[in-house]
């Protein structure tokens, strides 16, 4: 289940700066800012009262909890990074119950796209210049934070478009 159209016409223009600023931070420092994060939050805690039914509302936040727990326990086994369980939990509070297949699923779509995308660059020097300056054209990890951007990003592009079609 996507997002309400409503909801998702609400939180794009907020959503949207706040999503470029983490992709963008992660390809150059590999770091999500906790500042991103609190933004995120604050959208929706502002937002989310008037884009959703209040019950609805109030149950998202069950969402960012559980979330926050899983990505606890992953960055404790070193699987995904802080700031990414932190971004991840917070972008849990814009799905609906029912939706985590449809987030699921766009994320992989987005993660492949953005793993591909971003070693092309790193690869080609013509390219790399782009951004000659990012840590993530020289760590070994990958910067999640891009496609986790992407992700709800798309994710709310997605819930606007297929409502309208």
């Amino acid at each position: 289940m996507l997002m309400s159209l409503e909801a998702a016409l609400w939180f794009l223009p907020f959503v949207t700066p706040i999503c470029i600023w983490v992709a963008w931070s992660d390809l150059k420092f590999m770091k999500i800012p906790n500042m991103a994060v609190y933004a995120l939050v604050a959208v929706f805690v502002v937002v989310g009262l008037i884009a959703l039914p209040f019950q609805e509302y109030l149950s998202r936040y069950v969402n960012i909890v559980v979330v926050l727990a899983i990505g606890f326990v992953l960055n404790l086994r070193r699987m995904v990074g802080a700031g990414d369980a932190k971004f991840a939990a917070a972008m849990a509070a814009f799905v609906p119950a029912g939706g985590v297949i449809d987030i699921l699923m766009v994320f992989a779509g987005v993660l492949l796209g953005a793993f591909a995308t971003h070693r092309i660059f790193r690869a080609l020097p013509a390219l790399r210049g782009a951004g000659s300056d990012w840590a993530s054209w020289t760590h070994a990890r990958f910067p999640m934070g891009f496609a986790l951007g992407g992700t709800l990003l798309l994710y709310i592009i997605l819930s606007i478009a297929l409502a309208e079609a």
